[in-house]
């Protein structure tokens, strides 16, 4: 599965823009997704992972209450829209979202589980037609909640993901379909180009591709840069960020950092994901935590990617070498306050730098 892929064919019929399925919903909102502006920049939800859970003690920066609450803040920094969970949502939820976005010219995207088993079904397509109903014409979604090396500890257990993955994209495609919403993917250090590639072919639906996130491929020894190409004509939205890298013993620290303070050339990503979709969203994704360990000097990081070659090790190693940052977003020992305050900062300077040097 690590193998170059033959995808032309592939990837002209599966990156085509489909129109939009003629289903029907209860709200009278369902019928089209907001259009909202194009080719600008929104927020996605783990953006703000510490505030949803909490507020300043003064009140400044209160919690996260929802899907709406997120919108109004997204529009007072100056994002297009945002990408946020879609839960059980009552009609006039969805339909305060989708007036929402025609009032303020803003854009949403939904982030949804895949159904787990057959039963999970009508979970599933409550949520796609809630979202849908909201003004979505995209919902993201993973495979895998976690990390491919902290997850499994043998190629036999990767086996069995892959399976189950397959199951549920199975079961979710004709829900997706049926309602005209297309479901993004997203690479969650899970997949390597080639699997995440091998997945969709097998699928073959254009309603199924990719939620293209920038960065978290570097987890995996993937240059992000070919990442971005190859994953470019499936995707349908993505994460977009900054990274940096730093070495430590047992392999490298990996970190969203704010935009443009990282090694990524985002100018050359931002041309390759237009050139493949035009109207394609940039979400950003900047989580402000401690850096992660890439532990890809350990036995157990190899366990379920005995084919990845050498050269990738050497390359990325290499790359961390010439591009360590001298310092890398932390929070260990910050208050609650504080770590609020310092993912908003980072939110804030992401979303100046990505319009002012990037035309987002």
């Amino acid at each position: 599965m690590n193998r170059p892929l033959d995808r032309r064919t592939f990837l002209q019929a599966a990156g085509a823009t489909a129109a939009l399925s003629s289903a029907t919903l209860a709200t009278s909102y369902a019928q089209q997704p907001a259009a909202g502006p194009k080719n600008t920049l929104g927020i996605s939800y783990s953006s703000y992972s510490v505030r949803w859970q909490a507020a300043t003690a003064d009140g400044q920066l209160p919690r996260m209450t929802g899907a709406a609450d997120f919108l109004r803040h997204a529009k007072k920094l100056g994002a297009a829209g945002v990408q946020t969970l879609v839960g059980e949502w009552t009609e006039a939820q969805s339909r305060e979202i989708r007036e929402l976005l025609d009032r303020e010219g803003l854009f949403f995207e939904g982030q949804v589980g895949l159904p787990r088993l057959p039963a999970d079904r009508e979970r599933f397509e409550r949520q796609i037609q809630a979202a849908k109903a909201a003004g979505a014409g995209v919902v993201r979604a993973v495979c895998l909640g976690g990390r491919r090396y902290e997850t499994f500890a043998t190629d036999a257990e990767f086996a069995v993901f892959v399976q189950q993955s397959r199951a549920k994209l199975e079961q979710a495609e004709p829900i997706v379909k049926k309602h005209g919403v297309k479901l993004a993917i997203e690479n969650h250090k899970d997949w390597r180009i080639g699997e995440m590639l091998e997945l969709l072919k097998r699928l073959g639906s254009e309603w199924v591709g990719i939620n293209l996130d920038i960065g978290n491929s570097i987890a995996l020894l993937e240059d992000p840069l070919e990442t971005v190409e190859a994953f470019a004509p499936l995707t349908f939205t993505t994460h977009f960020k900054d990274m940096g890298v730093r070495p430590y013993d047992e392999g490298f620290l990996l970190s969203e950092v704010p935009v443009g303070q990282g090694y990524l050339d985002l100018a050359k990503i931002i041309a390759v994901c237009r050139k493949a979709n035009p109207a394609v969203r940039f979400n950003l994704e900047m989580l402000t935590r401690d850096p992660l360990k890439i532990p890809c000097l350990t036995d157990r990081y190899w366990a379920t990617m005995p084919a990845v070659p050498g050269r990738d090790l050497a390359h990325m190693l290499a790359t961390v070498k010439a591009k360590a940052a001298a310092k890398l977003p932390a929070v260990a020992g910050l208050t609650q306050d504080q770590r609020i305050r310092y993912e908003e900062a980072n939110v804030a300077d992401s979303l100046t730098f990505a319009r002012d040097k990037l035309g987002l």
